[in-house]
């Protein structure tokens, strides 16, 4: 698949109404795991950002077991979504959308689950494809990539799966994405599949090696390999699992989207770090102020993706980027309504 990213100019801070008649841009994204919401307004050569919310609501909790979205799961989104759709009314919005992931992708009844959002919040949610969940990942986070390496290997580990994006960069244009794969395979159903709390060495290197070999044919089809061995590849990475990594490994006494944003992991912090977590109890864990007990559970399945990555591809090291679907949703509601993307700026409030 080839297709071109956008950027996106973004800077939190501002009033909390807008009274000039500019537009007013929302992105909501229902992942497996997280409900994010992103809302953001025209600032003459740059967009604000006025409001967000994200609330940890594991939409696909026994999903992997049963097909199906569990009463209890799909009562904690539509009340994360109620906050959203206030948050919307609240902020004048002129043009939305709100995409679902992974979890509804799969969920047999995920129709009924969506039939009732609609009831409860008035929000109307559209089931993408992979692809496309990809594609606004990407997008979101093109800003961060250089043009100094030719290639970039992008990837996004969510609640129930991982998409990688193959990319090659050019001066002055924005980022051509060459190739994509999502592989079924995220944070939840990970954990569900091999457990939670403190996990045995040989049991980490098994969750390894089960990533790993869903990874090899998209490295071969695109010699992604012959590419990294020349230095040719840059790497980044945006999920929750890669800005909780960060945050950890410099040591925030809590966690601050300003520094994570752009950070750099190297590969050798990455591994020692992931073993570190993999060897704890779940409490141990929760007690970090960047991991806390909605995360405590999860991380070691996303250490255990991040690792398969970095061990199929020895870049070195990889960005972070704290941004993905939302802002690319964004950049697609700002082009559909005639205005041209513009490279973004994040500041915090």
């Amino acid at each position: 698949m080839e297709a071109t990213a956008s950027t996106l100019s973004a800077e939190i801070r501002g009033p909390l109404q807008g009274e000039d008649g500019s537009p007013t841009y929302a992105a909501i994204d229902l992942g497996t795991n997280n409900c994010r919401l992103l809302i953001a307004r025209p600032n003459g050569r740059h967009f604000r950002v006025i409001d967000a919310f994200s609330r940890i609501v594991r939409l696909g909790e026994g999903l992997a077991s049963r097909g199906l979205l569990s009463e209890e799961a799909m009562g904690r989104a539509v009340e994360a979504l109620k906050v959203c759709a206030y948050k919307i009314s609240r902020r004048g919005v002129t043009h939305a959308r709100s995409v679902a992931t992974e979890a509804c992708r799969r969920a047999a009844n995920c129709t009924e689950f969506l039939g009732r959002v609609r009831s409860e919040t008035g929000l109307d949610i559209e089931i993408i494809s992979s692809a496309e969940e990809a594609l606004l990942a990407f997008n979101g986070c093109a800003p961060l990539l250089s043009a100094r390496r030719p290639r970039a290997l992008v990837f996004d580990i969510g609640g129930g799966s991982t998409e990688l994006g193959w990319l090659r960069l050019r001066s002055n244009r924005p980022p051509q994405i060459i190739d994509t794969l999502s592989i079924p395979v995220g944070v939840v159903n990970l954990t569900e599949t091999y457990g939670s709390s403190r996990i045995a060495p040989e049991i980490y290197d098994s969750m390894v090696a089960d990533v790993t070999g869903r990874l090899r044919a998209f490295a071969g089809r695109n010699g992604i390999d012959r590419r990294v061995s020349a230095g040719a590849v840059q790497m980044l990475g945006t999920s929750g699992t890669v800005t909780t990594l960060a945050g950890v490994h410099l040591g925030l006494p809590r966690y601050n989207r300003s520094i994570v944003d752009g950070s750099y992991l190297d590969f050798t912090a990455i591994s020692g770090l992931s073993r570190k977590l993999a060897a704890m109890t779940c409490d141990e864990r929760s007690a970090h102020p960047c991991i806390g007990p909605d995360r405590a559970d999860l991380v070691v399945a996303g250490c255990a993706i991040l690792e398969a990555i970095c061990s199929l591809w020895p870049v070195g090291s990889l960005r972070v980027a704290d941004r993905g679907v939302r802002e690319g949703i964004l950049a697609g509601l700002i082009q559909a309504n005639g205005r041209r993307p513009l490279r973004r700026r994040w500041r915090d409030r």
